[in-house]
């Protein structure tokens, strides 16, 4: 059963520990809606894939990566197919060192066993020896998070808002930047000069992370590469899969082992 948001946050805000996980598995295409922490968290799912939003920036997290999600950060997650979440949760005293921004992070093999092993503890009993390591170990773990290039930023500007939206609904969409220029009326330096500074990344490379992180979402849920690499407007599978390892260090069907 999926506790309810304001029951879960107020279940979660309460109380002056340092660490302590929950466990909650959503239905595919759940939405958790726009909410904040005072802790620190990090989300995890263990299988399945989300798309999590905050601020001016979204993340693909495909299984063994996370979240970190700083206290006060407003952030959603939709979930693509269904997902065995485990969160870990870390009061903002507890160490210094964490991140202080969002970013995707891979959860290494040790960690997940720790996440795993947490959520059976009992929250409300004070932690016996064991757990208090358990716990701590995490802390430590938490601390050397390597971070993943999963995120597309988000523009603010409305000229390449209207860009990355069109591109989002249709990533195999083939338009150069002179095609936009004239579309929009603005000259094509003007858009990638936007581009840059908005996103810190040229249009090319912001259209290139759309279609690679929509690829992650596509594969989860068992679509076939030769589907997706036609579909996001790549030659070939093979052009596909050369495009996605030099992005992510792996072919896809090594990206989710």
């Amino acid at each position: 059963m999926i506790k309810p948001l304001d029951k879960f946050l107020a279940d979660i805000d309460q109380g002056d520990w340092d660490v302590r996980s929950s466990a909650t598995d959503y239905p595919e295409n759940w939405f958790i809606q726009p909410h904040s922490h005072e802790k620190h968290q990090l989300i995890y799912a263990i299988e399945g894939v989300m798309v999590v939003h905050a601020a001016s920036s979204q993340w693909t997290v495909p299984p063994s990566r996370g979240i970190w999600m700083p206290s006060g950060q407003v952030h959603s997650i939709r979930c693509v197919g269904p997902i065995k979440m485990r969160s870990v949760f870390v009061h903002p005293d507890a160490s210094i060192g964490l991140p202080a921004e969002p970013r995707a992070v891979s959860v290494s093999a040790l960690l997940s066993e720790l996440i795993k092993v947490s959520v059976d503890f009992d929250f409300g009993e004070e932690p016996n020896a064991r757990e208090v390591r358990v716990l701590r170990l995490i802390l430590d773990e938490l601390t050397i998070l390597p971070t993943l290039p999963l995120n597309l930023p988000q523009p603010a500007d409305p000229r390449i808002n209207l860009i990355c939206s069109a591109l989002q609904r249709d990533p195999g969409d083939g338009s150069t930047l002179a095609d936009w220029s004239e579309r929009l009326s603005l000259d094509a330096k003007t858009i990638q000069r936007r581009f840059r500074r908005e996103t810190g990344m040229t249009f090319g490379q912001w259209r290139q992370q759309a279609r690679l992180l929509l690829a992650l979402e596509r594969i989860a849920v068992g679509e076939k590469i030769i589907d997706i690499a036609g579909e996001l407007g790549y030659d070939s599978p093979s052009a596909f899969t050369t495009m996605f390892k030099k992005q992510f260090g792996k072919t896809p069907s090594d990206f989710f082992k």
